[in-house]
């Protein structure tokens, strides 16, 4: 039985919701949560749960091999790796930061979790290593050649192809699983969706990259958290899973739904200068994970829209105050200037 669950990167958008999943689903289960604070990594998403004897948070980084020794070796039934540099933005500028924390840090995740005979390891991955899809190519499956396109998705490649290696070389057979586009509560406001919601509730400008027809496959974070769980008590070792909404959608499309849930003005659309090597297309095939193991998504993407405007209005206090400071600054240096 999975009881003492190691989350890495347990602050941020994905895991903190993770977290809050699995200590409601499972009494019986104990969290330690390693985040090392970064810019994403926020304290608040989890504040509820500080005082639960179920619950333990370390501050530290993954490449510290010494402190994820110290993690690992303390009892622990499975790693689950959320620990990650995630905005393609952001690998564009600077992306050694994403080598390092992304390939270097699964790497010392990896040793310790083979040295200590961790018996799960689950490597949370993206749709990105796969690389664009034109129109009318079939959606991604577990089989597809990884082709990079951003610094970004490469780091996250180099962690999958290190995973796979772990397996061939040493006999250590951790879960890879691919993941399309989440959004839903907690999510850092430099990603496409709370950008959009919060700058409309602030009455600013809505940059939109290109065309705005740039497609991604949608997944609510409450469906990623009950895929995840899925895999971690069922999945079978040395394998990958596909997780997708089945919910391809245009981002002017999700602009414009937007706008019209907060009753604002299209006026507030502001094209930008599409960024570099911007992938077209991404679509995740699930037949995999729904066929092995029982799982598909239970959220429409209007359902889950619904309930990610609900969050932003009645929690306006947590995203304000992550509006502010290091994130402004990057936020007018990169969409300063439109077309």
């Amino acid at each position: 039985m999975l009881k003492k669950i190691l989350v890495t990167g347990g602050c941020g958008f994905i895991g903190s919701n993770f977290i809050h999943y699995l200590l409601k689903n499972h009494k019986d289960i104990h969290v330690t949560n390693l985040d090392l604070l970064t810019y994403a990594g926020n304290p608040e998403n989890l504040k509820d749960i500080h005082k639960d004897k179920r619950y333990k948070f370390v501050k530290g980084d993954i490449t510290d091999g010494k402190l994820v020794e110290k993690v690992i070796k303390g009892n622990i039934d499975a790693v689950i790796n959320f620990a990650a540099e995630s905005h393609v933005d952001r690998s564009i500028y600077n992306p050694s930061i994403f080598l390092n924390t992304n390939i270097l840090g699964t790497q010392i995740l990896l040793e310790n979790a083979m040295k200590y005979n961790i018996a799960r390891f689950i490597q949370i991955s993206t749709d990105e290593v796969y690389g664009s899809l034109k129109p009318n190519e079939p959606a991604f499956t577990e089989n597809h050649p990884l082709k990079a396109s951003s610094p970004y998705s490469a780091s996250k490649a180099s962690a999958d192809l290190l995973v796979k290696a772990y397996d061939k070389t040493f006999g250590y057979k951790a879960i890879i699983t691919h993941s399309s586009n989440n959004y839903g509560p907690y999510q850092f406001p430099e990603k496409v969706i709370p950008l959009f919601i919060t700058n409309a509730l602030e009455n600013k400008p809505l940059p939109l990259y290109g065309d705005g027809k740039n497609v991604r496959d949608w997944l609510f974070v409450e469906d990623q958290c009950e895929a995840l769980d899925t895999v971690l008590h069922k999945g079978k070792p040395g394998e990958v899973y596909n997780i997708g909404g089945q919910c391809e959608m245009m981002n002017i499309e999700i602009t414009k739904l937007i706008i019209n849930e907060l009753s604002k003005p299209e006026s507030l659309i502001q094209y930008v200068k599409d960024r570099p090597g911007h992938d077209r297309r991404y679509a995740i095939n699930i037949n995999k994970i729904r066929k092995e193991l029982g799982w598909e998504p239970r959220h429409t993407f209007t359902e889950g829209i619904k309930k990610t405007i609900k969050w932003y209005l009645e929690n306006q206090d947590w995203w304000q105050r992550v509006k502010s400071g290091e994130y402004l600054k990057f936020y007018k240096k990169h969409y300063g200037k439109s077309h």
